[in-house]
């Protein structure tokens, strides 16, 4: 057995041995291995996160929002961080409203109090700076308007947060901003602390769009078309209103049915062309008087209805008709006005191919419209070389070539400008985060379509559709002219021609005299025995046009409509045989009852109405109207019979 003091060395030998080991491995993790374990020591306890930039707004012309991003946070508490858990407690409810009692009772019994919320920014203010309390914010996408304008507005994809559609697509480079970063601590539970040292770059918030949209004129032209499409079973339907000395496309409303759904977020009115029927003759009369082929006094013959139209030399022919028999001979002013198809073919043929097809190019069809938007179709305009016998004709009564709704209300646009085609446009300004204005647009001229004194002409010739006889009577306002073009169009669908479907559509300009507005209304297949352009759209427009002078804050420019527009030497007046519709000078809102005189007045009895007569009755009255609800109207705030000023929102509860 050894001795003691052998054991006792042994030991020491031992525990020498072991701290040895133990400094040699201390060293060696300090010395040799330290940088390392410093930086996973570092690594566990902080994390690298990417800061999101808050997206830019969209707005309308006026600067009411349409699409904008708000913080929403989710609040924990550390109940053994708080200074004061009982006045801290009282704190948090009250901002969270929540009831005492739980925050307390949550404070006493947890070492983490989750309360997710969300919470938006006014909410959570007084928890700010409160140590204990921890936000942790998420941007959040809204559109204020609800469903209005939606088709342009577009949204954002579910995952990244990126445009996805509409304009938040086509301008999401500048609407997502750029996004910042900073290292956060974490604890052991590997809950996040903000460190404002730690901050490495600033996210920068995305830049504002305002839009050329008018939010009153949307509002007018989506409803309008709601009540048009269940009222005439229509497929669907598109409505465009452009400001004709800019460009800027202030109103933009598609609709289409899908079974019994109706869908209004499809952007139509760029995506989706169509044959636009008669309201395309003013183009090939515009050609006719550009070319000097045709003047005041020429006539042909309307064959009282119904013509045999050669196709060839061995006796093969095609019947063009007219749904407004013409006895006699007619004019192209007269061929406009009756909307004759055997009269535009006749005249047509006093054109070559090409003279035609570039007539059609010059106002814009066949090519993008140029409107920053995404998808936007080009249309369907053929080659003249690849035009068969029958293919000038065609064109001339508006088939054989397709366009989209845009671009129909951009020619038109350009008639009304003296001739000159604007490049429509969606977006009026761009902002930085501060307010300073970085882009605002200009009118860009993409060439002269007609001459002025042509288009001159050509506004006279619309002028008398809407007059005594025309197609377009039902279109015409008692106290402020308009002029346009009615087209019934058969729909082509499959490779060949739907009968008994049709398109039907009215292409105005407005005022006719000092005109402002370039309109272009469709309605896809209605159905009944109204579905003429004349019947269904061309009343469509007057109504919205109505609508549009009681509003107090539509793009209408009042000032130019105090009175009569001087003549001037490049617009000749209409010819002879056909004359103008007169003028009546009226005050605004629409002289009505006793409503239009300032002071306090009844709410008048709504109830039971459709929202577009119910809102003309109250515009009428001297009133502004908010919708809430569709369908037919069941009562209103003020109610019936109570009083309200001049001017006075009544807001307007539907079903």
């Amino acid at each position: 057995m050894a001795k003691p003091a052998a054991r006792i060395g042994l030991l020491q030998a031992m525990l020498l041995l072991g701290a040895l080991a133990v400094v040699g491995r201390a060293g060696q993790l300090q010395l040799v291995e330290g940088a390392k374990w410093r930086a996973e020591a570092e690594q566990s306890r902080k994390e690298r996160v990417v800061l999101p930039a808050r997206r830019g707004g969209i707005y309308d012309r006026n600067g009411d929002a349409l699409a904008v991003t708000q913080e929403y946070f989710e609040v924990g508490v550390a109940p053994n961080e708080l200074r004061s858990p009982v006045r801290d407690a009282r704190t948090i409810a009250k901002a969270l409203k929540l009831p005492v009692a739980r925050v307390q009772r949550d404070i006493a019994t947890k070492k983490w109090v989750p309360y997710p919320g969300p919470y938006n920014g006014l909410e959570v203010q007084d928890l700010r700076g409160l140590r204990g309390v921890y936000l942790d914010g998420e941007y959040q996408r809204h559109y204020p308007a609800g469903p209005l304008a939606r088709a342009v507005i577009g949204g954002l994809t579910a995952d990244s947060g990126r445009g996805a559609s509409g304009i938040e697509l086509a301008l999401d480079a500048e609407l997502h901003g750029a996004p910042g970063e900073a290292v956060v601590l974490k604890d052991t539970r590997g809950r996040r602390y903000v460190s404002p040292s730690r901050l490495e770059r600033e996210p920068v918030p995305g830049r504002d769009i305002y839009l050329t949209i008018d939010a009153e004129l949307q509002e007018i032209a989506e409803r309008a078309l709601e009540d048009a499409t269940r009222e005439f079973e229509a497929r669907g339907g598109d409505i465009v209103i452009l400001d004709v000395h800019t460009g800027e496309l202030l109103a933009l409303a598609s609709r289409s049915r899908d079974g019994d759904r109706s869908v209004t977020n499809r952007a139509t009115f760029f995506t989706d062309p169509f044959e636009p029927g008669s309201t395309a003759k003013l183009f090939t009369a515009g050609a006719l008087l550009t070319h000097a082929r045709v003047d005041s006094t020429d006539e042909v013959f309307a064959e009282n209805g119904a013509w045999r139209f050669p196709t060839n030399s061995r006796g093969a022919f095609r019947t063009i008709n007219d749904v407004h028999k013409i006895q006699g001979n007619v004019t192209l002013a007269g061929a406009i006005k009756y909307s004759s198809n055997i009269a535009m073919a006749k005249f047509s043929e006093r054109l070559t191919p090409t003279e035609q097809f570039e007539a059609l190019r010059a106002f814009g069809f066949g090519s993008p419209a140029g409107v920053e938007f995404p998808s936007e179709a080009r249309g369907e305009l053929r080659m003249p070389h690849l035009w068969d016998s029958y293919a000038k004709a065609s064109v001339a009564m508006g088939y054989a070539f397709a366009v989209t709704p845009v671009q129909l209300a951009a020619a038109y646009g350009a008639i009304a400008n003296d001739g000159v085609l604007l490049t429509p446009t969606l977006v009026r300004e761009i902002r930085d985060p501060g307010g300073k204005v970085l882009y605002q647009h200009r009118p860009e001229p993409v060439r002269r379509a007609v001459s002025p004194a042509v288009a001159a002409r050509l506004r006279a010739y619309l002028q008398l559709v809407v007059g005594d006889g025309g197609t377009a009577e039902s279109a015409q306002l008692a106290n402020y002219p308009i002029a346009g073009k009615t087209g019934t169009a058969l729909r082509y669908d499959g490779g060949r021609y739907q009968d008994g479907h049709y398109t039907a559509s009215f292409a105005a300009i407005w005022p006719a005299d000092q005109p402002q507005l370039a309109m272009a209304v469709k309605l896809d297949d209605p159905r009944g025995s109204r579905y003429y352009g004349g019947t269904t759209a061309a009343p469509m427009t007057r109504a919205m046009l109505q609508e549009a002078l009681a509003s107090r804050r539509s793009a209408i420019d009042r000032r130019q409509l105090v009175g009569p527009a001087e003549p001037t030497e490049t617009a000749p007046a209409p010819e002879p045989e056909e004359p103008a519709v007169s003028r009546v000078v009226f005050g605004l809102p629409l002289q009505a009852d006793t409503a239009a005189r300032p002071g306090r007045r009844p709410v008048p009895n709504v109830a039971g109405n459709s929202l577009r007569k119910a809102a003309n009755t109250l515009h009428r009255r001297g009133f502004r109207v908010a919708v809430r609800g569709s369908g037919l109207v069941r009562r209103t705030t003020p109610v019936a019979g109570d009083s309200a000023g001049f001017g006075a929102i009544v807001t307007i509860w539907a079903e």
